[in-house]
């Protein structure tokens, strides 16, 4: 048998099976199943709308905020830009349409959204029950217990019969209600819409605790009202009480689109690993320094056919306008937890964000 190259960038080749899987079934006499949305209804939907809807919190420093300039920002809204940037060479190109903890998977099935990117926790129920596909984790957290810093909690055993606010429609109330009980102590859930809820509940001392992902606690600390005695008027306690892999959510009914979000982050995570930033993209453009970087910029492996967009160079734009994973996350929460030392960090530094390699395999 004669030898032939088999293009991958690790599991990206899926999406082209994925691809030739769907024209063939449109020859079939069955019913075609979801044929006409795994076949690129929604990227089709988002060009001839001429940007991409993303819904996003608007209440978290760092992650997903609507500032006082009327502008979002923080590490969500980076991701929606690098999605707009791959799809039309353009990164302003984005609708955010502020959605809440419970209503954000209503406005993913309703198509009211093209993609949840709201701090949003990969479960086993969200992913089977709710029909969503979660991308790769952009941000790994737990949850978290914040107390006012004159309480005397050093920890959270210390919290016995302690009332504690917690998020309606999110992973935490369980979370917590399992810590409390394993420790075998008592509690009382007041249970709030948002972190609004939450803050106007502290500063009226109605709540003891504060719980919620820590990237949250750290943002909301950050924030906290002068009156109340500003960010040295509360403290996070050490425990972690969960993991929440956090990450851009999409509905199953197009896999296509799934596989365009996925790989933009992986490609995000990609150029941190091999050095590629928005300061040097054009220069490794036009000369990449290793057959990785010319993969992934569009240079020897045509990613963006693969994946269904016609522009084979779309991670330059990505990265040229939005930055590699790691300038996206220090700009943004990085300012308030460095990924230094945290699961946050790339692989080569201790952390676990990594990206498949991209290569060219010969095979017999």
């Amino acid at each position: 048998m004669s030898s032939k190259y088999l293009l991958r960038w690790a599991v990206l080749a899926s999406a082209a099976i994925g691809l030739i899987a769907v024209a063939c079934s449109s020859d079939d006499d069955g019913d075609g199943g979801d044929t006409a949305s795994m076949n690129g209804e929604t990227l089709q939907t988002v060009l001839d709308r001429g940007e991409l809807k993303c819904g996003v919190k608007n209440s978290q420093p760092g992650m997903g905020n609507l500032d006082s300039d009327g502008t979002f920002s923080g590490f969500d809204i980076e991701i929606c830009k690098a999605i707009a940037a791959a799809i039309f060479g353009d990164s302003s190109k984005v609708e955010y349409i502020p959605a809440s903890a419970g209503d954000r998977f209503d406005l993913l099935a309703a198509e009211e959204i093209d993609v949840l990117i709201r701090t949003t926790t990969w479960t086993f129920s969200r992913d089977v029950d709710l029909e969503a596909t979660f991308a790769h984790t952009t941000f790994y957290d737990g949850q978290g217990m914040m107390v006012k810093d004159d309480s005397g909690f050093m920890s959270i055993a210390d919290m016995d019969g302690a009332t504690i606010c917690v998020t309606t429609g999110t992973t935490t109330a369980g979370n917590l209600n399992d810590t409390f009980e394993a420790l075998g102590i008592a509690y009382t859930p007041l249970a709030v819409e948002d972190d609004a809820g939450s803050q106007a509940n502290f500063l009226a001392d109605r709540c003891d605790g504060w719980t919620g992902d820590r990237s949250n606690l750290a943002a909301q600390k950050s924030s906290y009202p002068a009156d109340g005695g500003g960010p040295d008027a509360l403290r996070v306690l050490p425990e972690v009480m969960s993991k929440e892999p956090l990450g851009p959510a999409t509905r199953d009914d197009d896999n296509q689109w799934s596989e365009i979000i996925d790989w933009v982050v992986l490609g995000m995570i990609a150029a941190a690993e091999d050095g590629v930033t928005s300061g040097n993209v054009a220069a490794e453009a036009a000369n990449p320094s290793s057959a990785e970087i010319g993969n992934l910029l569009g240079n020897t492996l045509n990613i963006g056919e693969l994946l269904g967009l016609d522009r084979d160079t779309f991670m330059q734009d990505v990265i040229a306008q939005v930055g590699n994973y790691e300038e996206a996350y220090d700009r943004t929460i990085g300012v308030l937890l460095p990924s230094e030392g945290t699961a946050n960090a790339l692989w080569t530094k201790g952390g676990l964000i990594y990206a498949p390699p991209s290569e060219v395999v010969t095979s017999v």
